[in-house]
């Protein structure tokens, strides 16, 4: 299987931006000591789809558009983005698109990492007679001392002929240089997963390890030289560290994507995988360990090197009252804002048009016991002040993120499985949906529904922007007793 079919190829007619004829030029006007104005941000012209830019002759209009497999980190006072090279509907220039911000919300193209494939790759792929993508993916951003490294991933139009590469540079905009070649990938009988989609924690003692893979055989880790930023041991291909499960002999769906983050208040590894079909049913798991090594662990305490599916399911596809929704929601992105606050980002897919790619960031959380959640909605600058006792009363939308297992990929998960919201009524009496035997409590931020039929659901109520009626509300996220994600949203 090659990673990312139809992504790049985009099954959709061309999309050519419209020409104006016959229109004469507007009149010079002098505007010497005249202070151009500046257009405010609008928060409400972020749209789902965006196909009236979507030419690359708009590429300076991108923002949060395009973006596939992000990978963000805080550089000073801005958040940095790099991304895979795709475009709705049009061939890309190749390079891994640059974008930054200030608050995670208005985004600015910065330009790119390489004007090309990166050749040390490309080499590598001609050596072994195969013939390279026309584009880069999944790269990931660190930087150790005063320099940042650039993790790329160039594959091939051959099975498992994949090179994960390193550049580096003094600034967060380059220019870059080419280091060398992390991992590789054979089409060989060989035991070893696609060297695509790299990441790389940092422990606290500055040992560096690496997780990286696709489909072939699951989630491997191998360790780095911090100097150099590339493989301590030149021919290692490392160990793997998680797996998926089979179904009547069949593997359960792709897993890929993995991201790591060290949480020093709670001294735990914690790893996010993407598992299944990127433009359906795509979703995100979590796992934890001790050490970076693993073993990593489930919600049920379950080994992840097993040949099981495991969780919890952090973010899967969704859909709200009156919107079309949002699919292939994974491939995240794990940072934080230097402060203690986490944040995770990955790609939404609107249901309305699957081709369409839109940058979405969350504010995380963590569980009493130590579980990171998702906000249901997308950042918009809330804050984390207690919501008070007396705004929890009222009507909700509550969507529990319930799966169904659809063994394959492309050819058979070609339905995202939207988890569709339902009526939540949370009453001041202390009763959920009219029902005297489920109770609610509230203890600011946290609020625990007891149902009759034995779940209890503890979420994280904040403040926060309701993107699909376009205004301020309250929203939660948590997990219920058997490792279940429930989201909500007030309908004001």
């Amino acid at each position: 299987m090659i990673k990312k079919t139809g992504v790049f190829l985009l099954l959709l007619a061309a999309i050519t931006s419209c020409k104006k004829a016959g229109v004469d030029a507007p009149a010079a006007t002098d505007t010497t000591g005249t202070e151009i104005p500046v257009t405010p941000f609008d928060i409400n012209t972020i749209s789902d789809t965006y196909a009236d830019i979507s030419p690359f002759v708009y590429y300076t209009k991108w923002g949060s558009y395009n973006v596939h497999d992000p990978s963000i980190k805080k550089f000073g006072d801005y958040y940095y983005c790099y991304s895979t090279d795709v475009g709705y509907g049009i061939s890309v220039k190749a390079g891994i698109q640059i974008r930054k911000s200030k608050d995670l919300v208005q985004w600015t193209f910065a330009g790119w990492v390489f004007d090309g494939l990166p050749s040390l790759g490309a080499s590598f792929i001609k050596q072994h007679n195969g013939t390279p993508n026309d584009g880069i993916w999944a790269p990931y951003i660190m930087k150790v001392g005063s320099e940042y490294r650039l993790y790329y991933s160039l594959s091939s139009n051959v099975g498992r002929l994949s090179v994960i590469g390193l550049a580096t540079a003094t600034s967060p905009e380059g220019p870059w240089t080419e280091k060398g070649l992390v991992v590789t990938s054979l089409n060989d009988n060989t035991r070893q997963t696609n060297a695509i989609d790299p990441t790389v924690v940092t422990t606290p003692t500055g040992d560096q390890w690496m997780y990286y893979g696709s489909a072939w055989d699951g989630i491997y880790v191998l360790k780095l030289d911090p100097v150099t930023g590339l493989a301590l041991n030149g021919s290692d291909k490392g160990v793997r560290i998680a797996n998926r499960g089979f179904t009547s002999g069949n593997y359960n769906g792709n897993i890929e994507g993995a991201d790591v983050i060290y949480n020093s208040a709670l001294n735990k590894y914690f790893l996010f995988i993407a598992y299944d079909w990127l433009e359906t049913k795509y979703n995100t798991r979590v796992m934890r360990a001790d050490n970076p090594a693993g073993p990593f662990y489930d919600f049920n305490g379950q080994d992840a090197n097993t040949d099981a599916d495991h969780g919890p399911m952090i973010t899967a596809p969704y859909q709200f009252s009156g919107h079309g929704g949002w699919q292939g929601v994974s491939h995240c992105a794990a940072f934080d804002d230097g402060n203690g606050q986490y944040y995770l980002a990955h790609q939404g897919r609107p249901g309305v048009n699957k081709y369409f790619m839109d940058l979405h960031v969350r504010k995380m959380f963590w569980t009493t016991d130590g579980w990171p959640v998702v906000s249901p909605e997308r950042y918009a600058w809330e804050d984390n002040t207690l919501v008070p006792q007396d705004s929890i009363a009222g009507n909700w939308e509550q969507i529990i993120l319930g799966y169904r297992v659809v063994p394959g990929y492309a050819d058979t998960q070609v339905s995202p499985d939207f988890q569709v919201s339902a009526t939540l009524v949370i009453s001041a009496n202390g009763t959920l949906n009219n029902d005297a035997s489920s109770k609610w409590t509230y203890n600011a931020p946290w609020l625990q529904l007891n149902w009759s039929n034995g779940y209890t659901d503890k979420v994280f109520v904040q403040r926060g922007r309701d993107w699909e009626n376009k205004r301020i509300t309250f929203i939660f996220t948590g997990l219920n007793n058997n490792g279940t994600a429930i989201w909500g949203k007030k309908i004001l």
